[in-house]
């Protein structure tokens, strides 16, 4: 860990939401870093407020390598002092694969305790890409491979749906107070009956750095170009995980795309499945990833 003592007095420091904005990790992140792992140790103002070196943003910037290689958090310590050539071990057996399955146990039993006490968890020790990555999208896709035969499914579905919605739209609601960002607006299609992927594009295009415009319920295609001119929203986002209707899919979108001056974007397994379908329109397929999907989009919004 870096010695503070080596640091020349006039070396710049950056107060800990300098540090989240330049690292992309949040501060309750960085700080359960500090306290549970000790991964980094900032200064201290007289009044205890953390204060980071350059070489502490560069170990953060390390310690975010190592989670993208799939090292647990508990791992990272002891690789961050290790020469360079290390290469990354194998994910400890079980650890994202066991919170998954965590998760799904607390969803089909409607533990909502248990769903609270792993989401925060998650959020807290790992970048949103991470959470998003390796736990929220694939516990999604999993639990709609068996809802379609299980009993009980329509009650797992709509709880998981309500408590990331309260969860997701809080951290939306705080990060577009602070956003300068392009407002994308997020709107689901109307045979999907579920806002699971539009909260994961959401939670994606707010991580992102984008303001976030999403409603509970998808608006009619017509009243688009209106909430578009009058959101001043800079893209349209359109997200399903069905197939949704061949005429709405090769007629509506890309009447819908050529009327609108903005990017207009499909996200979910939607974009996987009609992909084809969309091949010579002005609709951008922007695959069925959350992540990926805002990495596409990024360049739309430069043209």
């Amino acid at each position: 860990m870096s010695d503070k003592a080596t640091h020349p007095a006039d070396a710049p420091l950056y107060p800990i939401r300098e540090v989240s904005r330049l690292t992309g990790v949040n501060s309750v992140t960085l700080r359960a870093w500090e306290r549970r792992y000790a991964l980094i140790c900032p200064q201290r103002t007289p009044k205890g407020h953390r204060l980071y070196a350059r070489d502490d943003i560069q170990r953060i910037e390390s310690i975010l390598q190592w989670l993208n290689r799939g090292v647990p958090v508990s791992q990272v310590r002891e690789l961050l002092d290790q020469p360079r050539s290390v290469d990354a071990p194998e994910p400890a057996a079980g650890d994202w694969p066991s919170q998954r399955q965590q998760l799904i146990a607390a969803v089909e039993s409607l533990d909502l305790t248990r769903l609270d006490t792993l989401y925060n968890q998650c959020m807290a020790l790992y970048p949103v890409s991470t959470c998003l990555s390796e736990l929220l999208k694939p516990v999604v896709e999993s639990l709609e491979e068996h809802w379609d035969e299980q009993l009980g499914a329509a009650l797992q579905r709509r709880t998981l749906e309500a408590f990331l919605r309260t969860r997701i739209g809080t951290r939306i609601y705080h990060a577009n107070l602070g956003s300068q960002g392009t407002t994308v607006l997020i709107n689901r299609l109307p045979d999907d009956q579920g806002t699971l992927w539009d909260l994961l594009i959401a939670l994606a295009a707010s991580q992102a750095g984008y303001r976030v415009q999403l409603f509970d319920a998808p608006l009619p295609l017509n009243e688009l170009p209106l909430a578009m001119e009058r959101l001043k929203a800079g893209a349209l986002l359109l997200c399903s995980g069905q197939s949704e209707r061949a005429d709405l899919i090769r007629r509506q979108l890309p009447r819908l795309a050529d009327q609108l001056e903005v990017p207009v974007g499909l996200c979910g397994p939607i974009a996987r499945i009609r992909a084809s379908d969309l091949a010579d329109s002005q609709i951008a397929v922007l695959g069925d990833d959350p992540l990926q999907a805002m990495t596409r989009l990024t360049p739309l919004l430069r043209n």
